[in-house]
C-alpha cells in the first residue's frame, strides 16, 4: 500500500514542525506497531499521547488582560522563530 511507504519518522516529524499533533501520532503509532523495540519512537509516541490528552492543568494560568494576553502571544512567537532558526 502506498500510505505504508510513505509511513516515516521524516513525515512525523514534518507533520510535528507544522503544528499536526494528531497526524504525527498516528505515524509514531504506527512506526511502534512496526518497531516496538525502538526506544525513540516510543518515547515521541509517548510525549504526543501528552500533549494530545493533557491530564494535568496548565503550568501557568491562562492571561486575562489584553496586555497579558499580549505578552503570551509575544513569547509564543519569539519561540516560533527561535524553532525556524534550528
Amino acid at each position: 500500500m502506498f500510505m505504508d511507504r510513505m509511513t516515516t519518522k521524516t513525515l512525523a516529524e514534518i507533520y510535528l514542525q507544522q503544528g499536526h499533533l494528531q497526524e504525527a501520532y498516528e505515524i509514531f503509532k504506527a512506526l511502534a506497531e512496526r518497531d516496538p523495540n525502538n526506544m525513540e519512537i516510543k518515547l515521541r509516541l509517548e510525549e504526543l499521547s501528552k500533549q494530545l490528552n493533557p491530564s494535568s492543568p496548565l503550568p501557568h494560568p491562562p492571561p486575562r488582560s489584553k496586555e497579558e494576553k499580549i505578552r503570551f502571544l509575544e513569547r509564543w512567537l519569539v519561540n516560533i522563530r527561535e524553532r525556524r532558526r534550528g
